[in-house]
């Protein structure tokens, strides 16, 4: 049993397996840790844990790291899950831009405004993607709710040490139902990945978040 699946094996509460398991999921893929990815992918098989929920949180990942990233953990979890043609959406841009709007709103809150002024005013088309794409096409479809993507998130961009989003996403988290508690134990669990350096970041921008909030 490797250090990964001996870790998510302990966890007897279904929501803290959950949390952990996607969030190590999404991090592996983005850190191109492969060896650890099949680990994880293959504790999800034999656990029988949603194929839906999986494929969502490695497509997520496209936002974060780009296509070719996805591209590539897409294509390993093919190897332990059946593709699913029933996933596809049909292309819908009213639907996409409504959707994307209201989920964004959920994570900025009274922010949102501001946030879509200042991408406007150096990028135009990244302020309009960001609601469209971001969280209309992507952040927005069924299978993952809203929460269970800001773990993914969180636990990406603290892999990937972009600071400002990455407060931005424990911000969102927040906004949806995470506790800090839940937070911290998401950035926490990278070190199963060796990746210490990413705690450290992203513990330091956890302190920042909950010093501005008085927690």
């Amino acid at each position: 049993m490797g250090k990964i699946t001996s870790s998510l094996s302990s966890l007897k509460i279904s929501r803290d397996l959950n949390r952990t398991a996607f969030a190590l999921l999404s991090a592996s893929a983005v850190l191109r840790k492969e060896k650890e990815l099949r680990e994880i992918l293959t504790y999800l098989k034999e656990h029988k844990f949603s194929r839906r929920k999986i494929y969502e949180a490695l497509l997520q990942t496209y936002l974060f790291a780009g296509y070719p990233s996805a591209l590539l953990s897409l294509q390993t979890a093919s190897e332990y899950f059946k593709a699913d043609k029933a996933l596809t959406e049909n292309p819908n841009m009213e639907q996409f831009i409504a959707r994307g709007e209201r989920n964004c709103r959920k994570i900025y809150g009274d922010k949102y405004d501001k946030l879509i002024g200042n991408i406007s005013s150096f990028s135009p088309e990244l302020s309009e993607w960001l609601v469209t794409e971001g969280y209309g096409k992507v952040l927005g479809r069924k299978g993952l709710s809203l929460r269970e993507r800001e773990v993914c998130s969180i636990a990406v961009l603290a892999s990937l040490k972009f600071e400002s989003q990455l407060y931005s996403h424990i911000n969102g988290g927040h906004r949806t139902g995470l506790h800090w508690k839940e937070i911290e134990a998401i950035i926490d669990s990278l070190a199963l990945l060796n990746k210490n350096d990413c705690v450290k970041f992203g513990r330091k921008v956890l302190s920042s978040f909950l010093k501005r909030k008085g927690a």
